[in-house]
């Protein structure tokens, strides 16, 4: 019989509902019982392409005996760390202050008031390689609970006191003003952990760290020293040409267990793709080197084809495993390769994409581009473009020859933060390359959001599945949301955009704020009651809502004239001060929204008749730091942008541009010579 997660929308927690463990989800029945019973909590935390949680769940949890032991001594409650952001933080904490590591599957036991005393993440069934079995672990705490109960209850308690001195992490220092010399150290920090041979930070596992990178793109153009970009470029070009990317059907996996970036961890996340996107999109457009585009739409393609729901938003990620094996959907023979392209052009892409009879990946071949195309060509004294158009067509064979696997699992649940990085970067990259369709994606997703992931008071709900939505949005889904809809503003000009993003912060200030200290708390005060609060100031694998809500509040602070958010801004970016200067890495998206605002950041107010035509082209250059607005005679208003547009009115039949900074204006430009040549000029400011 299916077990309580039976009723569920998460993918992750469905998988285990025929588990024979008696899996509750997180709620107030599964709480209630363990109070009553005065049994421990077992909480199991996860996400459905995590690898090691499928291996958890096939030896452990749906093993008879295992399960038997389990159900006889806890309450078991399975949580998708996606869903439940705000319980995944706080257990990961604890299990990183009891055993100083964490990763999922995370395994945590609580007393029955919530408090953890014990946890970990894997454990095999059975002792083994030097690692405690599941069966021991369960054992153990059971004896503990039922012998030394006064023990593990203090334990219990001092934890506690730890893990809520951890809520306002990042908040504790002396403030630092936001200046230039924050984003001097960090990108020489950076510098000193840059791999040279094969560009990224640090050693293996290798992660793409997008919010580096794109500080690096910056201070490379705010400096003028050409090393900046030599260390953009490199780690650009190699995770590109790696088996990191997916050279037949477009975007990233998560990361690569190497530092070649050759072995990915097979699954594709929307965030990653989403940020990753928006990378290369910044330097094409600082370069104009084409194979950065390609990138980009090769990954926006995926996204697309792959990634989304008819009614218009994201799903979330798809997994490294098909019929159990990691990455099976993704490698090939070269047997393979030249049953499909026939010997000749099969011999060419294998050696090409360093396909073997050995193979580089467990016998089997992993694509990637060990030299450029160029490069090849030149070897094979062949005509680059020839060569590359045969290479294509042959990718396109491929494609169509792995589409009739079994695919990956899918997580098709939509969730308002990863869909927000990726209207973020459709709306950019839409305006930015003429590409209507990806402008089209960016508004119909926030439409579904806007239409579908609100309750009755207008506040945000987390999670869609099914055409079901739920649980109470988190900081970082109304932040990256607002700050995606001002995006979205700016390659459309549609203003109710900018009017709901305002209201969005306008809850942020509202339910979220700290008090009388900077920043705010990653959930509402009127949020679950759980074991903290807590009000985090780092990014992780995506950005952190303290460092997003810099950002947004900073653009609708000089869009909307609004002092409160800039001012709520610049407490946020000194409070996280000491951290910037200790942990750039974990702080690269608050560093991008200090690069904006340090600035300069001009304010672009377009007027007139062809002023959205006008605006567009500022889309096709990398200016990182400023804000738009462009309202023609026929643009349906909103209030919120009255006191931009106030007095900015055009006084000929030509568009106009009016330029500010830092409360001054310049003489308004008049007309699309004048103003072209100002655009024009705006990369090198």
């Amino acid at each position: 019989m299916p077990n309580k997660l039976a009723n569920e929308t998460s993918p992750y927690l469905l998988q285990h509902k025929d588990n024979p463990v008696d899996w509750y989800p997180w709620g107030e029945e599964a709480l209630a019982r363990a109070r009553d019973e005065e049994k421990p909590i077992f909480l199991s935390i996860g996400y459905s392409s995590c690898h090691w949680c499928h291996v958890m769940e096939h030896e452990s949890f749906e093993d008879e005996r295992i399960a038997k032991m389990m159900n006889e001594r806890f309450v078991c409650v399975k949580v998708d760390r996606e869903e439940r952001p705000d319980l995944d933080q706080i257990y990961m904490n604890a299990v990183q202050l009891m055993t100083g590591h964490g990763g999922w599957p995370m395994s945590v036991f609580l007393t029955p008031d919530l408090k953890p005393f014990y946890g970990g993440t894997y454990w095999p069934p059975t002792a083994s390689r030097g690692m405690p079995g599941f069966d021991q672990v369960i054992m153990a705490v059971d004896d503990a609970w039922k012998n030394r109960r006064e023990q593990a209850l203090k334990g219990a308690d001092q934890l506690t006191v730890e893990l809520k001195q951890l809520t306002r992490k990042g908040a504790d220092g002396v403030a630092v003003p936001p200046d230039e010399k924050l984003l001097h150290a960090a990108v020489h920090s950076l510098e000193r952990i840059f791999d040279p041979i094969h560009g990224g930070f640090g050693e293996a596992p290798k992660f793409p760290h997008p919010f580096e990178l794109q500080l690096v793109l910056r201070w490379w153009k705010r400096s003028g020293n050409d090393r900046w970009w030599d260390i953009a470029r490199l780690s650009l070009d190699k995770m590109a040409a790696g088996g990191m990317y997916d050279h037949l059907g477009g975007g990233f996996a998560r990361y690569s267990v190497d530092a070649r970036w050759l072995v990915p961890h097979f699954e594709k996340m929307l965030y990653d793709n989403a940020l990753l996107a928006e990378v290369y999109l910044e330097a094409y457009l600082a370069t104009g080197d084409k194979k950065y585009r390609q990138v980009v739409t090769e990954t926006l393609e995926y996204v697309l084809r792959d990634m989304t729901d008819p009614a218009g938003g994201f799903y979330s990620a798809e997994d490294a495993d098909s019929e159990g094996e990691e990455g099976k959907f993704y490698v090939w023979t070269a047997d393979e390769i030249r049953n499909v392209l026939g010997d000749e052009r099969g011999e060419t892409f294998c050696r090409v994409y360093d396909v073997s009879e050995a193979g580089n990946f467990e016998g089997n071949n992993i694509l990637n581009l060990p030299k450029t195309i160029e490069q090849q060509a030149k070897l094979m004294n062949r005509e680059a473009g020839d060569l590359a158009a045969e290479l294509l067509a042959g990718r396109e064979k491929l494609l169509a020859e792995r589409n009739k696997r079994v695919r990956p699992g899918r997580d098709d649940k939509v969730l308002v933060n990863w869909n927000a990085l990726a209207i973020d970067t459709f709306a950019r990259a839409g305006a930015a390359l003429g590409e209507e369709r990806y402008i089209n994606a960016a508004q119909k997703a926030a439409d579904f959001i806007l239409r579908e992931m609100r309750d009755d008071d207008g506040r945000l709900l987390h999670t869609w599945r099914g055409g079901t939505a739920k649980l109470r949005a988190y900081l970082d889904d109304y932040t990256l949301l607002a700050d995606a809809l001002v995006s979205l503003y700016e390659a459309t000009f549609v203003e109710r955009y900018i009017a709901v993003a305002k209201e969005l912060m306008d809850t942020v200030m509202v339910h979220f704020a700290g008090g009388d200290e900077p920043g705010f708390y990653f959930t509402a005060d009127d949020h679950e009651e759980l074991l903290t609060r807590t009000k985090d100031f780092t990014d992780n694998a995506t950005p952190g809502g303290n460092s997003t809500a810099a950002m947004a509040l900073g653009r609708l602070g000089k869009l909307l004239g609004r002092r409160e958010y800039l001012e709520a801004a610049e407490g946020i970016l000194s409070s996280s001060g000491p951290l910037m200067q200790q942990i750039p890495m974990a702080t690269g998206q608050m560093l991008l929204a200090l690069d904006f605002w340090i600035g300069p950041t001009p304010e672009l107010v377009f007027v007139g008749n062809d002023s959205h035509e006008l605006s567009r082209e500022v889309h096709w250059h990398f200016v990182p730091r400023r804000v738009m607005a462009s309202r023609q005679e026929d643009t349906e208003g909103d209030d919120s942008l009255d006191a931009l547009f106030a007095g900015r009115s055009a006084h000929s039949d030509k568009a106009m541009l009016y330029v500010c900074e830092n409360h001054t204006c310049a003489e308004p430009l008049v007309g699309r010579d004048s103003i072209s040549e100002f655009i024009g000029s705006l990369p090198q400011q």
